[in-house]
C-alpha cells in the first residue's frame, strides 16, 4: 500500500511538472478540429451512454475520466458509473463496500483488482461511493473469456445457470466481418493461436459489457462507461451489441491515443470516436 501511495505521488508530481511546461493533452472532434474539454462535458450531458475509451495505463486519461464524472454529477443528472475494470461477479462486493458493509481493506482483498486500481481507478470509485453514484461492473469474468479463447463460444453452453448470470444472454452473435475483428485477426495471423476463438473471446467481452448496461437504459440515466478504446473505437465492439438491442440510444464516444506530437490529430485517428483525446508518448504511466 505504501509503495502504491508513493507511485501515486510521483505520478501527480510528474503530471504537474508536465502541465507547467506544456499542454499535457489536446482534444479533437471526429474531423480533427481542436475543441475544449467543455465540449465533451456539454455533449455528454445530452447523451444516455458515454463510452470513455482509455489507454489502461495512462494516468492523464484516468484523471480526465474523473473530471467528466464530476461534471456529470454536478449537473444533477442521474449518473451511473460502469466499467470494464471490474468483472460482473464482483458486483456484490462493490455494492457491499458502497453500503459501508465492507472496509476498504476487506473489499480490496475480496475483489479482483487490476494492478493499477489504486492509482487509476480508485479515485473514481471513491467519488462514486461518496456521492451515491451506482457502479456497474460490466466485464465478463476473465476465466470465462479465457475458456472461449481456448475452446470457442460453444464452451459457454456447458456452464451452470449461475455462471451464465455473469455473461451476456446466450447464444451470442459474432459478426467477424466487422473491421475491428478483421484487424484483430490480421494482427494475430501467424501467432499459432486459434484466431477465430480469440475473436470470439473479444466479442463475448464486448457483448457482456453491453448487456450489463441494458437494465439501466431508457430510465433517464447518464451512463459513463470506462473501457479500453479498442472496445468502442469506430462505433464497433460494445456499441455494436448495444445498438442491436437498443438502436435509439443516444451514444457519445471518446477515444484516447498517444502521439509523438499532439499539435494536430493524425489522419489515422480521425473518425474513430466523437472526441479523441491526444496524449504525448511520454505522458505519465502507472505501469
Amino acid at each position: 500500500m505504501f509503495k502504491t501511495q508513493i507511485l501515486a505521488l510521483l505520478l501527480l508530481f510528474t503530471f504537474q511538472a508536465s502541465f507547467a511546461q506544456t499542454e499535457p493533452y489536446k482534444i479533437f472532434d471526429s474531423k480533427g478540429k481542436q475543441v475544449a474539454f467543455e465540449n465533451i462535458v456539454k455533449d455528454s450531458k445530452k447523451s444516455e451512454v458515454i463510452f470513455f475509451g482509455e489507454l489502461h495505463n495512462n494516468s492523464i486519461a484516468h484523471w480526465l475520466q474523473l473530471q467528466l464524472l464530476k461534471s456529470l454529477q454536478e449537473n444533477g443528472n442521474q449518473v451511473i458509473l460502469a466499467g470494464e475494470f471490474f468483472e460482473r461477479d464482483d458486483q456484490l462486493n462493490i455494492e457491499e463496500w458502497f453500503a459501508g458493509k465492507l472496509t476498504d481493506k476487506n473489499f480490496e482483498s475480496e475483489a479482483k483488482l487490476w494492478n493499477n486500481y489504486q492509482v487509476d481507478y480508485k479515485p473514481m470509485m471513491l467519488f462514486a461511493k461518496k456521492n451515491n453514484i451506482p457502479f456497474v461492473a460490466s466485464n465478463i469474468p476473465r476465466k470465462y473469456a479465457s475458456m472461449v479463447s481456448r475452446k470457442g463460444l460453444s464452451v459457454l453452453d456447458s456452464l451452470s445457470d449461475e455462471a451464465k448470470k455473469s455473461i451476456a444472454t446466450l447464444p451470442i452473435e459474432v459478426d467477424k466481418t466487422l473491421p475491428g475483428y478483421v484487424g484483430m485477426k490480421d494482427m494475430m495471423h501467424g501467432s499459432g493461436m486459434n484466431i477465430d476463438f480469440m475473436v470470439e473471446a473479444q466479442a463475448v467481452k464486448d457483448a457482456t459489457m453491453a448487456y450489463s448496461l441494458f437494465a439501466y437504459l431508457e430510465k433517464g440515466n447518464s451512463i459513463l462507461h470506462i473501457n479500453g478504446s479498442y472496445h468502442s473505437n469506430n462505433y464497433e465492439g460494445i456499441i455494436w451489441y448495444l445498438n442491436k438491442a437498443y438502436p435509439k440510444t443516444k451514444i457519445l464516444t471518446i477515444s484516447t491515443v498517444e502521439q509523438e506530437s499532439i499539435k494536430e490529430l493524425e489522419e489515422k485517428s480521425k473518425g474513430i470516436a466523437d472526441f479523441i483525446i491526444v496524449l504525448p508518448m511520454d505522458s505519465p504511466k502507472s505501469y
